[in-house]
């Protein structure tokens, strides 16, 4: 585990282990989270994102489409995917914040039509919220983004979004506990 309190790659202008430096959106704000197929994970995987951004002190509509949107591919890979755990990576780069899933199914994802039928069984609307939410900016491949270059996987997709990001001036991140 990072200085920082979070699990997996954690980089803010350089320091490999996050700590307390101060953020500058030129530079990447890196983070993983392990995200296990269990009805509390989608919630888990929302108050982590929340965390993040808020503490970025990014604009707090950014924040809630993206709890939106990751909280739909998480719920999806925790209920369709097989495999024992879900990644979760969010990244923060000048101008863009990209949240990814990765679970250990091939299958790629299918965007159902929305029909007053399938609007009212339920279910079914998360990637054309996330289509909507995201303006088509989303997709999903073979490889795993790990701190900023794409790693094959033998099994498995990632599913990712991104969100436009305004940037601001640097702020701090908290000390670990």
């Amino acid at each position: 585990m990072s200085t920082c309190g979070f699990v997996g790659l954690c980089r803010a202008c350089g320091c490999p282990d996050g700590g307390d430096e101060s953020v500058d959106f030129a530079c990447e704000v890196s983070l993983q989270a392990l995200c296990p197929p269990l009805d509390t994970s989608p919630h888990i995987a929302r108050d982590f994102v929340a965390t993040v951004l808020r503490t970025l002190e990014l604009d707090d509509t950014l924040v809630d489409d993206a709890i939106l949107c990751t909280s739909e591919l998480v719920t999806n890979a925790c209920v369709h995917a097989k495999g024992d755990s879900t990644v979760l990576w969010l990244a923060v780069e000048e101008g863009r914040l990209r949240v990814v899933v990765y679970d250990g199914d091939e299958n790629p994802p299918v965007m159902r039509e929305l029909t007053t039928e399938t609007w009212e069984q339920g279910g079914g609307r998360g990637l054309c919220l996330v289509d909507a939410v995201t303006e088509g900016r989303w997709g999903h491949g073979p490889d795993i983004p790990y701190g900023g270059h794409e790693h094959p996987h033998p099994e498995g997709k990632a599913v990712w979004f991104d969100l436009p990001v305004d940037p601001h001036p640097p702020v701090r991140l908290p000390a670990a506990p």
